[in-house]
């Protein structure tokens, strides 16, 4: 199946290219950096992915600024989406950066397993099975999650 990636910051232009992607057969994979516009996505549109992008992002005291919460888990468990780890942004960050954005994949693993929602590395280069499913497991992802990266 064909995907298409959306990255969009307005709804309204979201909502537009989602509905045409589906008319087309499309496999839809939703990005934004605005964590609001995501769960108005998810609530009201039919996406198979939803790629969350964790740099840029400023964490608080004591919890870490993913992108991803309860609220938006139950969404997309109810709606059957696919939640998206962006393996470029990981591949090409650096030092301290890198080590933020582990951290903040990490918590969204726990939140993924804990609602029973699937996840997925999102690439534009082709990588090997095998190395997406170690790293998958070194993330902390359960085996039931690796089966079908």
């Amino acid at each position: 199946m064909d995907s298409i990636i959306i990255s969009e910051k307005d709804f309204q232009k979201a909502r537009k290219k989602i509905r045409e992607a589906n008319k087309e057969n499309k496999q839809v994979i939703f990005s934004s950096n605005d964590d609001d516009l995501n769960r108005k996505i998810l609530e009201k549109e039919e996406v198979n992915v939803l790629l969350i992008n964790m740099s840029g992002r400023k964490d608080r005291m004591k919890q870490r600024d993913s992108g991803f919460n309860h609220v938006i888990a139950k969404l997309t468990k109810k709606k059957d989406v696919i939640i998206g780890i962006n393996l470029d942004e990981i591949i090409s960050s650096r030092g301290k950066e890198k080590l933020e954005i582990i951290g903040r994949v990490r918590q969204n693993v726990k939140l993924c397993n804990k609602n029973k929602v699937k996840m997925k590395f999102i690439s534009k280069e082709k990588c090997d099975i095998y190395n997406l499913k170690s790293l998958g497991l070194v993330l902390g992802m359960p085996t039931w999650m690796t089966k079908d990266l």
